[in-house]
């Protein structure tokens, strides 16, 4: 018969006549039936005694049956030096139980005694729940459990042991219980150093003015934390020391912009005012300041505060009055600087010629010096008409096909803005980099360089819309020029893009079957022969092909060579004398050597000034920096 079918008192009579009735007893303890289990253990196992009192006793405290847990846990108890685990897990259970049934002191000295945090951490549970507070915060702290143990002590109003706790706690409404605390009894010191423990820096603020007179520590607080209540007391601290320019301060501080505004007007403190509000005041608060200058016949000032107001027409009125009618000339020089930077933040063609009239003298009879129209061109340096127009007039040129003009006109430009050591504007350069590459194309097709052509021209018909003229001309000549320089896979694509409905019927007759047939019949194998490699100039990356200019590794942009449209190699650099842009000399001097002129200025060059430059990287610089234009 199986066991699991017989019940628990036939299978202990079957068990204890059979040849094993230890059987009996295990059978119980895995029944988790302990009191048969304990019967059967005086007859059959006494030493197991302890152990089943044990797991009974376990039973009986999650059942909540304490006196009964207790009563087993204490039977527990084996006087052996191989039970120290069972004999501490009954001795924590006699602490517990104990606790339980309100012998306190037995609890707590057996919790003290037993190594143990987690054992502490459930008495001192235990003993909060009965309110006994002491002992529980005291076992608390012993467990490692500061915030808990300090909250007990602030219910005592035990202070000396919650300031001892606090530098191991973090919770912010702890401190502020101390804080508060310590301000009642007087103790301002320890106050404002738990306020600031609680991250609570207006009380602090209110301390250090009003208790510990301390002005100094208070304003530091309030610059530190931002503190707008703060920046309030601290104001109105100042206010009645009659300390304006600080009361000033703060008030601009804490948000109350009106309040300072009104203050500095009674006291004269306006200019103060204004400094302090910098740059973070609000349209209406710079529109106040202007109107009161203005009123008061400061123009520099009035003009100044306008801008700010974005009140553009107002601000060039007053600053224009302001250079004509300053007797200082530092006054009259940051009125004509601060003119340009209105017209240029206005973006407005009427001031902006307004102001052109003025400095031409057109208003005043007085013409002013040339370098404040050459700064309202090159304003703020964004290059806001300057750089910019030129750069439109270059951009319509090239849509017209005058490929040579627009070039010239973006060469001038960088010339000039190298003279006055300005940056260049990155669709400049750009720009005048697509053209010159064009035109370098042009030269090597006519001295059979196919392979320096197909790169120059590849490069361009990256930017075809560019030119737009003469799209089908410039892309006939690259799939020619690539079909001659063996890069097979680029002809391929390019004549493709030429096959297109709206470009096929504009192909010179005398190319268009060659370039059908590259289409129709495309080379077996068709791709691109590598191109040669050379050395990064600034890193020396070997891994570089040469119309490349950037670096992968470096990612620096790298200066072109303006004979081969390459980039420049380290050793091997010289520079025009006439447009001192660089180049590759030993290109350079083999074109001068031709008969050639310089082909970016068009100037006629003597081979004797073609020498290797060591310091390249610092003339190339004039050419290499770049600022990007506004859209």
């Amino acid at each position: 018969m199986r066991e699991e079918l017989l019940s628990p008192p036939l299978l202990q009579e079957l068990y204890l006549s059979s040849t094993r009735p230890v059987s009996a007893l295990e059978m119980r303890r895995d029944l988790l039936q302990w009191e048969p289990a304990l019967q059967l253990a005086r007859k059959l196992a006494p030493a197991q005694i302890p152990y089943i009192a044990r797991e009974y006793a376990a039973q009986l405290e999650f059942t909540g049956d304490h006196p009964g847990a207790l009563t087993h846990y204490e039977r527990g108890i084996v006087n052996s030096p191989d039970a120290e685990d069972h004999n501490a897990a009954c001795k924590a259970g006699i602490a517990r139980t104990a606790l339980r049934c309100g012998d306190i002191r037995r609890g707590v000295n057996i919790a003290t005694e037993l190594n143990s945090k987690a054992l502490k951490r459930e008495c001192a549970d235990i003993l909060e729940s009965k309110k006994q507070y002491v002992e529980a915060a005291t076992l608390y702290e012993a467990a490692g459990q500061y915030e808990k143990a300090a909250s007990l002590y602030i219910k005592l109003k035990n202070w000396s042991k919650v300031g001892a706790l606090l530098p191991n706690i973090a919770a912010p409404k702890l401190h502020l219980q101390y804080a508060k605390a310590k301000e009642a009894e007087g103790s301002y010191r320890e106050a404002v150093a738990a306020y600031e423990s609680a991250r609570d820096p207006d009380n602090v603020v209110r301390l250090l003015l009003h208790q510990l007179n301390a002005p100094e520590e208070a304003v530091a607080v309030v610059r530190a934390s931002k503190s707008i209540e703060g920046a309030k007391m601290v104001a109105k601290f100042f206010q009645r020391m009659d300390d304006y320019e600080s009361a000033i301060q703060f008030l601009v501080l804490s948000k109350c912009a009106d309040e300072a505004f009104q203050l500095a007007r009674a006291h004269g403190k306006m200019e103060l005012y204004a400094d302090i509000l910098g740059d973070d005041a609000s349209v209406s608060d710079y529109a106040s300041l202007a109107l009161h200058f203005d009123n008061e016949k400061n123009h520099y000032l009035a003009g100044k505060f306008y801008y700010k107001a974005g009140q553009y027409a107002k601000s060039l009125k007053q600053l224009e009055r302001a250079a004509t009618s300053s007797t200082t000339g530092s006054e009259d020089e940051a009125a004509m600087q601060l003119a340009i930077e209105v017209v240029a933040e206005a973006d407005d063609e009427t001031l902006t010629r307004q102001h052109i009239d003025f400095l031409m003298g057109e208003v005043d009879g007085i013409p002013k010096e040339a370098k404040y129209l050459f700064r309202l061109y090159m304003s703020r340096k964004k290059y806001r008409e300057a750089a910019r127009t030129a750069v439109v007039i270059a951009r319509e040129e090239q849509n017209a096909g005058n490929y040579q003009h627009a070039h010239d006109l973006l060469l001038g430009m960088c010339r000039e803005l190298a003279r006055q050591n300005l940056a260049v504007p990155s669709e400049m350069s750009s720009s005048l980099l697509l053209l010159h590459s064009y035109t370098l194309a042009r030269m090597w097709v006519k001295k059979a360089k196919h392979d320096i052509a197909a790169r120059l021209l590849l490069r361009v018909t990256n930017s075809i819309s560019k030119f737009p003229a003469h799209a089908v001309p410039i892309l006939t000549s690259a799939v020619i020029e690539c079909h001659r320089a063996g890069l097979k896979t680029s002809s391929f694509n390019i004549a493709a893009m030429l096959m297109r409905p709206e470009m096929r019927d504009q192909i010179d007759e005398k190319y268009k079957k060659k370039i059908e047939a590259i289409v129709r019949k495309p080379t077996k194998g068709r791709e691109d022969e590598e191109e040669a490699k050379s050395p990064c100039p600034y890193c020396s990356e070997g891994n570089m092909p040469e119309s490349a200019l950037e670096c992968h590794k470096c990612h620096r942009q790298l200066p072109y060579c303006i004979v081969t449209g390459r980039h420049i190699v380290a050793n091997d650099v010289t520079f025009c004398p006439s447009c001192h842009f660089p180049a590759i000399r030993t290109f350079f001097l083999q074109l001068v050597e031709e008969g050639g002129d310089c082909p970016m200025c068009r100037e006629a060059v003597d081979a004797e000034a073609l020498v290797l430059s060591e310091d390249w990287k610092d003339k190339v610089e004039v050419h290499s920096r770049e600022e990007k234009t506004d859209d």
